[in-house]
């Protein structure tokens, strides 16, 4: 069995004194390849060093986290233009809106979305979507937009199934699902039932969001498994029958 964690933060400072430990724990449990979205350029480094110190284990994604665009968005963007000349990288992100922490920047946050998205389609690299209490302002520049060029995840999905069809209707995006589906009074069960398991790829989004039973702990790759256990149990199939969908959806997209 494997299974691919198409959202990790696992150059933060979390996992510091144990990260050696934490891939060789995630690959033992059949999480074999782990894909690493950028937050803005304070940690750009730690990213590629991730991919060139673990090869055909950690692959870079490189963007501007919403909740990073600030007065100096514009010479965040720059940045991420010189290190795509520099780099390989799989995927433009994490980007998107967050209305969640702080809307004060909500018009920054739209431009630099905007400006993300047409850098996925000039490169070709799936767009990985952060979407938080935002649903409504990131449909409206999809809409305006999309092509047959553009393509990715929307990452950490906890939307109703209105949500999901209206993603879904892009056709170039998959729904990312993580450790929330295990929360017993979430709903994302629910909503993950009438979607299909074809449109899914699988993420930790770790250090953050651990699935139950380790809700509230640190959360790391390995767990990947038990978020995995709960969409067989949604869609009554093996774990099997999961990681062979979501890794081939994931491979597809990410084209590796």
């Amino acid at each position: 069995m494997i299974l691919i964690d198409t959202h990790t933060h696992l150059f933060l400072e979390h996992f510091d004194k144990d990260r050696e430990e934490v891939i060789k724990d995630s690959i033992k449990n059949g999480v074999q390849k782990l894909f690493i979205p950028n937050i803005d350029s304070s940690t750009t480094k730690q990213v590629v060093k991730m991919g060139k110190d673990y090869p055909n284990i950690c692959y870079p994604i490189l963007g501007l986290h919403p909740t990073s665009v600030k007065e100096n968005y514009k010479k965040e963007l720059e940045d991420l233009e010189h290190w795509l000349a520099k780099e390989k990288f799989y995927g433009i992100g994490e980007t998107g809106i967050d209305l969640y922490w702080d809307k004060t920047f909500i018009k920054e946050q739209e431009e630099a979305f905007r400006y993300q998205i047409n850098l996925a389609k000039q490169t070709e690299l799936p767009l990985i979507i952060h979407s938080r209490e935002s649903f409504d302002e990131i449909f409206s520049i999809i809409d305006e937009l999309n092509d047959d060029r553009l393509k990715g995840i929307f990452h950490s999905f906890t939307g109703s199934i209105e949500q999901a069809e209206k993603i879904l209707s892009y056709k170039g995006f998959k729904i990312g699902i993580g450790g929330i589906v295990t929360f017993k009074n979430s709903g994302l069960a629910d909503v993950v039932a009438k979607i299909g398991l074809e449109h899914l790829v699988l993420e930790t989004d770790s250090p953050y969001l651990a699935p139950a039973p380790n809700r509230g702990k640190r959360n790391q790759s390995s767990y990947l498994t038990l978020i995995a256990q709960k969409i067989a149990d949604v869609y009554h199939v093996d774990m099997e029958t999961v990681a062979k969908i979501t890794t081939e959806n994931a491979k597809k997209l990410f084209q590796i």
